[in-house]
Parts: C-alpha cells; structure tokens; sequence
C-alpha cells in the first residue's frame, strides 16, 4: 500500500499534465496502479486542473471586461478614420475588415450574457404555449 501523501502527489503531478510513464518513474508506482488512482481520483484531478489551467488564464490573458474595453477602443479608432477616409482610398476596404472583425470580437465576448426570468413570473399563457412548442 502506498501513502496518503504518494497519492496526493499523484493528483497534483497528474493535474499537471504528467504522462504514467513519467509518474512511474517519480512516484515508483506500478501502471495499473496509477491507472486506478486516476479513475479513482478523476474528478479531483479535473477540478486541480481547471484551477491550475484558469490561474494561467488570469496570468497571462486580460480579463473579458479589458478585452472589450480594448477592442471598443480600437474600434473607435479604426471608425474615426473610416469617417475621413474617401472610399476611393485603397486601405478602405482593409479598414471596413478591421472593424468587422473588431465587431464580430466584442459580440462574441459579450454575447454568452442573457437575462432569465423565474418560471413562476412568466404569464401563464405565454408559458403554456412554449410547453406546447416544445411538444411540437
């Protein structure tokens, strides 16, 4: 049998990505026994992962807030010289892209946000005829 901290170890290194011939090696465990560690330590192994992979995610990537602020400010930029420009101009059509694209970048960072409303709120007709939609 194999201590609580060799197990502990094994959830960490695993979270981080180790391969089982690597764990091997460190730990001095048998295959099948990391193999079995692993299911049965899945869903720490996940949630360790999530946490490691989400505080690499805050290091090194601005937050949705400063992306959006930064993109809405390029925009701005980019429009304010669309309304000098003539459309004769050849970097026009790379200027309509760009703000396209910058567009298309700001809607998709804010895009996932809804508001919902509680069952018990919505006019009973109205929900009685979504149910009988979904029958449909």
């Amino acid at each position: 049998m194999y201590d609580d901290k060799t197990v502990e170890r094994f959830i960490e290194l695993r979270a981080q990505g180790w391969s089982y011939a690597r764990l091997m090696a460190e730990l001095h465990v048998t295959k099948p026994t990391l193999i079995a560690w692993s299911r049965k330590h899945q869903f720490q192994i996940q949630n360790l992962k999530a946490i490691e992979l989400e505080a690499l995610n805050e290091k090194w990537l601005a937050p949705t807030t400063e992306r959006v602020n930064a993109l809405g400010a390029q925009l701005r930029q980019v429009e304010a010289e669309l309304a000098q420009r003539d459309v004769s101009q050849l970097t026009t059509p790379q200027l309509h892209t760009l703000a396209r694209s910058l567009r298309g970048q700001i809607a998709q960072a804010t895009g996932g946000t809804g508001f919902s409303v509680p069952v018990n709120e919505i006019p009973s007709g109205e929900y009685y005829e979504q149910i009988m939609d979904w029958k449909s």
